[in-house]
């Protein structure tokens, strides 16, 4: 007798291709490992103009069929229309998400009753019907919560402070309502659910480890000629954050004590002073297809992160490829790495500066770092095992 496989609806508050962000490379890889298993995959989430026709193959390797609400376009105009919502009662980043198309679009697809409900990211919560009866999952990237916190650390304008203190209590607040509503949360870190349990009070939170395509992400040594690289999205602003800070205090340390060093920013849409910088010895690529012959160059990859949430993708990738990494303590939280041996921790900006030139100026420190480093997440974080996972909870979701 022929068995139909449940259906699982997947509701991502952003059009997953190209899929060039943390967590779009996260969500698309558990997708892709869970594509043909033990449920029917509908995605759900907004898309613009031709981005359904453009990306067809990829969205065939990661669901069975898909339904797209009208997204708003990344505009000036679009961002000048966001600051009426600073005085909404959600937070600045989940009122923006808000649709009435596709809170439609959602409901009238758990009115056919699947077999469970995943809504990808905190700020998808905003889409979900008041009343979620149907196996309910949320899948959270980051603690919301922490990365307004340490955007208001970092804050240095009154201005600045008063807003991210506002967005604080609207997204504390948001976060633990949320959580509550859903059967199970997922989270990417033993501390993010910790914490999850602890401040918000949700229960049945589970842990998957972060992941990374190791036949994508292939290893080569790196190459040592001074190369610095850094990855990222750039209109976030933790990586602009930490980019500021890198160029602004750390880089003219390391150019100081190895002349002929050179820097490389990977990301889409940097900010006008980043793009504008003078400095000859100093790349913004923009966004690129492929990072990886980037990646490969390098002699150091650097993660100066001072602010975020979650688990860093960038980190195990640049591990996979065999590019030594220098990091903060911040850049490496959640994953199961030991700094001194899998990669050189640096917080403040004369350790990072100091690690950094350490590395270009030792080729054979930085090889035992990213040999060590790559056997770790060969053993322990492949996709297939992290899609499995995740697989798992929906089941038990259902039950």
């Amino acid at each position: 007798m022929l068995v139909t496989r449940p259906e699982l609806v997947f509701v991502s508050p952003r059009f997953l291709f190209p899929a060039d962000s943390g967590g779009a490379i996260r969500t698309t890889e558990i997708l892709r490992n869970m594509r043909g298993g033990k449920f029917r995959i509908r995605l759900l989430s907004p898309a613009t103009g031709d981005q359904e026709e453009r990306h067809v193959t990829q969205l065939a390797q990661i669901a069975d069929r898909w339904n797209f609400w009208p997204a708003q376009k990344s505009t000036a105009t679009a961002a000048a229309r966001r600051l009426p919502l600073l005085a909404s009662h959600l937070p600045l980043a989940v009122a923006s998400d808000r649709s009435s198309a596709g809170i439609k679009l959602i409901s009238n697809a758990l009115a056919e009753r699947p077999g469970v409900v995943v809504f990808d990211f905190l700020h998808s919560a905003v889409l979900a019907p008041s009343l979620l009866d149907v196996p309910s999952v949320l899948f959270t990237h980051n603690v919301e919560a922490e990365i307004v916190e340490r955007h208001l650390l970092h804050a240095t304008r009154w201005w600045q402070k008063r807003i991210w203190r506002s967005q604080l209590v609207k997204m504390r607040r948001f976060e633990r309502d949320a959580l509550l509503r859903f059967d199970r949360i997922v989270a990417v870190s033993a501390r993010d659910a910790q914490r999850f349990r602890e401040e918000c009070g949700a229960e049945h939170v589970d842990v998957i480890p972060t992941g990374v395509n190791l036949d994508y992400f292939h290893f080569a040594p790196s190459e040592p000629d001074g190369r610095v690289v850094f990855a990222g999205s750039m209109d976030w602003l933790a990586n602009i954050d930490a980019v500021r800070w890198f160029r602004a205090a750390i880089w003219p340390q390391i150019k100081a004590q190895h002349p002929t060093a050179t820097m490389t920013v990977i990301g889409r849409n940097p900010p006008a002073d980043l793009r504008s910088t003078s400095l000859s010895d100093w790349t913004m690529t923009g966004r690129v297809d492929d990072i990886r012959p980037y990646v490969h160059k390098a002699t150091v990859y650097v993660i100066p992160m001072r602010i975020g949430g979650g688990t860093r993708i960038k980190a195990f990738e640049a591990m996979a490829m065999g590019v030594p990494v220098v990091s903060t303590s911040v850049g490496m939280e959640g994953l199961d790495v030991e700094p001194g041996r899998h990669y050189l921790q640096a917080d403040t900006q004369e350790q990072f500066a100091q690690a950094v030139v350490s590395l270009l100026l030792r080729p054979e420190l930085g090889r035992t770092l990213a040999d060590q480093a790559r056997q770790h997440v060969q053993q322990h974080y492949s996709n297939a095992k992290v899609a499995r996972a995740f697989e798992k909870i929906c089941e038990q979701a259902m039950r």
